[in-house]
């Protein structure tokens, strides 16, 4: 399973409540979308440390890194190249 894989199915779960795919675009914003809150916002930052292995620091909570799939996807290849 793909990264991109793994978070789409953790959003599609977690806060869209399908499993449709067509319900999620990768650029999709997840806040101006109201699809996650702030609390939204710390449970993907949770999921990501746990399922990824990798530490977020705060200044690294940005929108620019964690407001969509493709943003997540793109944060957690440049953290894992640290």
């Amino acid at each position: 399973m793909s990264n991109e894989d793994k978070i789409r199915g953790f959003i599609l779960e977690n806060y869209l409540f399908t499993d449709d795919q067509s319900e999620l675009n990768n650029d999709d914003s997840f806040l101006d979308q109201g699809i996650l809150d702030s609390t939204g916002i710390l449970e993907i930052i949770f999921f990501i440390e746990d399922e990824f292995g990798i530490k977020i620091k705060d200044d690294e909570m940005i929108p620019d890194n964690l407001d969509s799939v493709n943003r997540i996807v793109a944060f957690i290849e440049r953290k894992k190249q640290e």
